[in-house]
């Protein structure tokens, strides 16, 4: 099943580059418009060769690793408050909810004088355009725990940080993973958007550079690979921990 799944995939792409060949050999748009396939090979090949791709790669998701851990503990230690404390919730948790319609580039500007072009201020950008999403989703899973079973933990002698990793987390874990998979995609984009603004190197550097020598081919390039960069850590990593937890809590 699964190969069979993977086979039509791989023919879908096949037939898109196929027909995205095809089309350029028409000379359906100017190669300045929009390179052909062979084009953005080229420029992968030539990124592979000279190693700036793979440095860019790296570089690109350090940052992001770095960032997204961040947001997380940040996210899950401010939706349990919230959640726990309704002080909290009433003053910070109606800030979070305005914050959360920020978009990451938008934090860019404050980064840029805060920490300069330094790799802090991208991954400030990168934990603020992730933590909401992660405290929002914190907060809504620890609020949906049936209070009975609170209660209960309460009873046996569960309080603070043991009641919150033995009970709260663990029973609001379906609704956190929702909110590690935003959280790594806004995360995802602010790092490539501030590396884009900031210009110092990572694959937001490299989409830079191509526009700036306006080589089309290299806009596309490191567009592709960021978007599958995306698809491959969310398919090995999101979505396998999501179809666990859902399988575990007996939710598929």
């Amino acid at each position: 099943m699964k190969a069979n799944i993977l086979a039509k995939k791989i023919a879908f792409f096949v037939g898109i580059v196929l027909v995205w060949q095809a089309l350029d050999s028409a000379n359906v748009w100017s190669d300045k418009v929009f390179p052909s396939p062979l084009e953005v090979g080229e420029s992968l090949w030539y990124g592979a060769s000279d190693g700036t791709l793979f440095f860019g790669i790296g570089t690109s998701l350090w940052r992001l690793a770095i960032g997204l851990v961040l947001a997380i503990v940040g996210g899950i230690t401010l939706g349990v408050f919230m959640a726990r404390v309704e002080t909290v919730n009433q003053t910070i948790g109606s800030i979070i909810l305005g914050l959360q319609s920020i978009p990451s580039v938008a934090w860019s500007p404050l980064a840029i004088v805060w920490f300069g072009l330094t790799d802090a201020g991208i991954i400030f950008v990168t934990v603020a355009g992730a933590i909401f999403a992660v405290t929002i989703n914190t907060y809504t899973g620890v609020k949906n725990i049936n209070p009975d079973y609170i209660a209960a933990a309460q009873n046996m002698g569960a309080k603070g940080g043991q009641l919150i990793t033995k009970v709260l987390i663990p029973a609001a874990f379906p609704y956190m993973i929702s909110g590690f998979k935003q959280g790594w995609a806004f995360a995802w984009r602010g790092v490539i958007g501030a590396e884009l603004l900031f210009s110092f190197l990572g694959l937001g550097f490299l989409l830079n550079v191509g526009r700036q020598l306006s080589d089309v081919s290299q806009v596309i390039a490191m567009m592709l690979v960021i978007m599958i960069i995306g698809i491959v850590i969310d398919g090995l990593i999101f979505k396998k921990l999501e179809d666990k937890v859902m399988s575990r809590w007996g939710l598929r």
